[in-house]
């Protein structure tokens, strides 16, 4: 049976361990119990194409701020969510409760236990007391502390495990009080835990399967092949390296088989377990029903017993995972998330294909940043930019370049002959800085680092990533698209000025792709920038009074032109560099100032301006004994928010609600080439990927966001937002 499709899709964070370092201190039993990442693969492949949003998180001690990065501030019927619980716990007691518990505080709906079911189900003991307490049938026990605590009284056969373990860690059959001792000194020094001494049941084994909650659903029984050794027991080592035979449905009666159905799902009940669980059952040679253990964690394993009874029962591996989830959504929000099969939507189809370029794209963007593409270094930036032709010569580009000595080639790509575009993508290559001043590629399990991989070389690898995901879902060669790759954009566009207005002339929309911040930004404007070179030189050095005079009046003018900053924010003025240097005995004096300028309004940089200027004039005291020189103005205007842009950005946030995804609109003081464009059409930058600089100033992007910000352009692109903004 197929897996069934999702009709409400929700996000879903599945967490597991991996990191076991990612504690305070090692402290207490180590957990030995984790899921292969295969697994976990696999559960997140079955719920993606259901249509759910899926991120896979490690569940040590930074899952708070990861899960603050991916879930909506709002869980309700409306924006659901939902944490897929696969994480067994890295170390100390009751590890299964630590997720649940933490995810309990929080407030974040769960697959599985409550932290109390979890509790009283991890421990063999308690569990055995409490169906004791419901006339539920388990063999009789005994509890040790240690191996020299009397054990007159114990009847054997009798089988030796840790109080709180699964996975039959640690199980030994033993016959006499020797043995006894032995095993139960291993235990409680291997484990650091009590021994749960039981009495062995010689017969047959079968487990159980439950889901649901109301209805509690249970599996066909599955009964463990022990090949007829009724004193055979199931250990670790079968489970992991030869597992036995399973056979299902059990080759056992009804009225045997109803009978172990109904203490099974007593047993689920008693505990208080939701959601799934396995229980484990001896049958004696007098054929009575011995209750073992309940595993409230039942591994989902492709060998694993409890897999095996969901096929039996109709449920193929990606079908069980999402009727798991479903049993959840519908205990938490009271309605079932699954429906009858339908075709995936758009969105759906193309979040799959992207997850599985995933590393594709990192392998990309790794070899992009590791390329030093200073604005200067002409060798790197063509090499770069050659890589780039590349990829999109396979997606149908063709593409017309411009030739450059100071600065690296310049690149139009084109999928179409047509003069009008739907969209003109915007890609900028270059950077600040130089090969000895160049961050590295260097990655954390969920940020990667490097110079300009947030400022630009994201945005890249997210255009390429969207552009093959539409070409996969066949949209790409219905599309009028331009993409204009600058080199220049570190010197304010110095030479890609004229070419972007050029083509821009053609285009309905026109997308930057710069990075956005972490909450989601898109940027639907930005700041001007001017800058001014100002010098000033002593030429009378026939008195050394006139080096005082001109170290006051330049340091004065620095600080006024600074003081041009407004309270209201309209303005920032800010030296880049100031640098004075004078010599009394030698009546010397000199003076120099960068002086960058971000604005808001072009009207108010005229006056500006002019400010500057009167700022930096000679006094009286000062004329005919030093000379001036001011030079700069603007670098690039502002990029003001229009209709358009505002109709653009609005479809952007339908789509990003769609998704799963949150957006703001933000205002960006830098300023970039989509500001060049003086054409009256939808303007819209930092569609790349989530990110920022660290502490350090080390540029940095959320890995998930290159696949997230991909869907959201190849929605947008796809769109038919496109005949609005016409």
């Amino acid at each position: 049976m197929g897996s069934d499709s999702i009709n409400n899709s929700m996000k879903v964070a599945i967490i597991y361990n991996k990191d076991i370092t990612g504690v305070i201190n090692n402290f207490g039993m180590q957990n030995k119990e984790f899921y292969d990442y295969k697994t976990v693969k696999k559960v997140a492949s079955s719920l993606e194409q259901a249509g759910h949003n899926v991120t896979i998180l490690d569940g040590n001690m930074y899952i708070v701020e990861r899960l603050q990065n991916f879930f909506p501030s709002v869980i309700d019927s409306d924006h659901m969510a939902m944490v897929f619980n696969m994480a067994y716990g890295i170390q100390g007691e009751s590890r299964y409760t630590h997720i649940p518990s933490m995810l309990e505080m929080l407030g974040i709906p769960y697959l599985g236990s409550s932290p109390a079911g979890h509790a009283l189900a991890l421990d063999k003991v308690m569990t055995k007391i409490v169906w004791q307490k419901h006339a539920l049938p388990t063999p009789e026990f005994w509890v040790f502390n240690n191996d020299r605590e009397p054990m007159e009284g114990v009847r054997f056969p009798v089988i030796v495990k840790p109080k709180m373990e699964s996975v039959s860690f640690g199980l030994k059959v033993v016959h006499n009080v020797d043995d006894l001792r032995e095993a139960v000194q291993y235990i409680t020094s291997e484990f650091q835990q009590q021994a749960l001494v039981e009495q062995f049941i010689p017969g047959r084994e079968f487990c159980v399967g439950i889901l649901g909650n109301s209805p509690v659903e249970s599996f066909p029984i599955l009964e463990i092949d022990l090949s007829g050794d009724p004193n055979a027991i199931q250990s670790v080592e079968d489970k992991k390296q030869h597992p036995r035979k399973k056979i299902c449905p059990a080759v056992i009666s009804e009225e045997l088989a109803e009978k172990i159905r109904r203490f099974s799902i007593d047993a689920f009940h008693a505990l208080g377990l939701r959601d799934f669980a396995r229980v484990d059952i001896r049958l004696s040679e007098e054929g009575e029903i011995f209750l073992l253990e309940i595993n409230s964690m039942a591994s989902l394993g492709e060998s694993g017993s409890y897999p095996t009874a969901a096929r039996v029962a109709g449920y193929d591996f990606a079908r069980l995972a999402n009727k798991m989830l479903d049993v959840a959504t519908i205990r938490y929000f009271s309605s079932p998330s699954m429906a009858p099969e339908i075709k995936q939507p758009l969105h759906s189809r193309l979040r799959i294909f992207l997850r599985g370029r995933q590393q594709m794209a990192e392998k990309m963007l790794r070899n992009l940043v590791s390329t030093n593409t200073y604005v200067r270094n002409v060798e790197g930036i063509n090499r770069s930019a050659e890589r780039i032709s590349s990829e999109l010569a396979v997606l149908g580009f063709t593409h017309e370049i411009f030739p450059q000595l100071e600065v690296g080639n310049m690149y139009y790509f084109s999928n179409n002959y047509q003069n009008k575009l739907d969209y003109l993508i915007l890609l900028s290559l270059d950077d600040i800085l130089e090969m000895h001043d160049q961050e590295g590629w260097s990655e954390s399990e969920h940020r990667l680092y490097g110079t300009g991989i947030w400022e630009n070389k994201g945005g890249i690898v997210t255009t390429l990533l969207a552009l093959q995901a539409l070409r996969f879902s066949k949209k790409l060669k219905k599309l009028n698209l331009g993409i204009f790759l600058a080199t220049d954009t570190s010197i304010s566009g110095k030479f890609s000025k004229e070419i972007i207005n050029q083509k821009a002339r053609h285009a309905n929309a026109i997308i930057a792709m710069h990075g956005g911040n972490m909450t989601g930004s898109i940027v639907t404007s930005r700041s001007g920038s001017a800058l001014y070179h100002y010098n000033v030189k002593l030429t009378d050095h026939s008195e050394a009074e006139t080096v005082s005079l001109v170290s006051r009046y330049f340091h004065k003018a620095v600080s006024n032109i600074t003081d041009l900053s407004t309270d209201d924010s309209g303005v920032v003025v800010a030296p880049g560099m100031v640098n004075f240097s004078s010599n009394i005995f030698k009546v010397f004096a000199h003076g120099k100032s960068n002086i960058s300028v971000r604005f808001n309004d072009m009207n108010e940089f005229e006056l500006l301006d002019a400010k500057i200027n009167k700022a930096v004039k000679l006094p009286v005291s000062l004329k005919n004994r030093a000379v001036i020189h001011l030079e700069g103005g603007v670098s690039r205007p502002p990029l003001n928010k229009n209709e358009k842009s505002d109709l653009l950005y609005n479809y952007l946030k339908d789509i990003a609600a769609k998704i799963d995804a949150q957006i703001t609109e933000e205002h960006r003081w830098s300023s970039s080439d989509i500001c060049n464009v003086n054409e009256d059409v939808a303007l819209i930058d930092g569609l790349g990927p989530l990110g920022g600089y660290d502490k350090q100033k080390v540029e940095y992007i959320h890995r998930h966001s290159l696949v997230d910000r991909a869907l959201m352009l190849a929605l947008l692109l796809s769109g038919k937002q496109k005949k609005k903004i016409d």
